[in-house]
């Protein structure tokens, strides 16, 4: 009978071994977070993901319940799903936070945000960036000699095809306000 040898560093897989040849992905989850408006809390969700070393892909916070006092916090983060679930359980025991959801895991929602994109060029590159503002429904906001700036609105994946499109053209600036999100249908969050 021979022995089975297993050098080390490596792995044995067994048909019993149900980790074998799983690997956890990152996944990307949008978090509405609604939580008391007041000084402070903002930065005790933020020392959370610091603390624990998750990023924050995206973040957006205003007023949303001005008699109630109460703000929303959309927060685009990826992990993995032990990751996120860790992360909803530690947002949920903070003392003001009222309610975490998960956007991603609820159902549809509907995602966007708003880029403002300096370009600058002349001749044929003027005319080139009027064309992809039109293809992409960007409005011009400002425009001198030699620059435009426009504002899109859209999904993140379009904000950032038309980065791709008008940095070859003379992107100068970006300014981006980050995602709102609300899931459809008639539930409120």
């Amino acid at each position: 009978m021979s022995a089975l040898k297993i050098e080390p560093g490596s792995t044995s897989h067994s048909a019993y071994d149900l980790r074998a040849g799983y690997e956890a992905r990152d996944e990307r989850h949008t978090l509405a977070v609604i939580v008391d408006n007041e000084a402070g809390v903002l930065a005790r969700v933020i020392g959370l993901f610091s603390g624990r070393g998750y990023n924050i892909e995206s973040l957006t916070v205003a007023e949303v319940d001005h008699e109630g006092h109460r703000s929303r916090i959309t927060i685009v983060t990826t992990g993995t799903p032990q990751i996120i679930e860790q992360i909803k359980a530690q947002l949920g025991r903070i003392v003001p936070v009222h309610e975490v959801h998960d956007l991603t895991v609820d159902g549809p929602s509907v995602e966007r945000e708003l880029a403002l994109f300096k370009v600058a060029g002349t001749g044929d590159k003027r005319v080139e960036m009027l064309r992809l503002a039109d293809v992409f429904r960007a409005n011009v906001v400002d425009s001198t000699l030699e620059s435009f700036i426009f504002e899109v609105v859209g999904t993140p994946q379009k904000i950032d095809a038309f980065a791709d499109l008008v940095r070859p053209l003379g992107l100068a600036e970006m300014a981006r306000t980050g995602v709102a999100a609300l899931s459809r249908g008639s539930a409120a969050v």
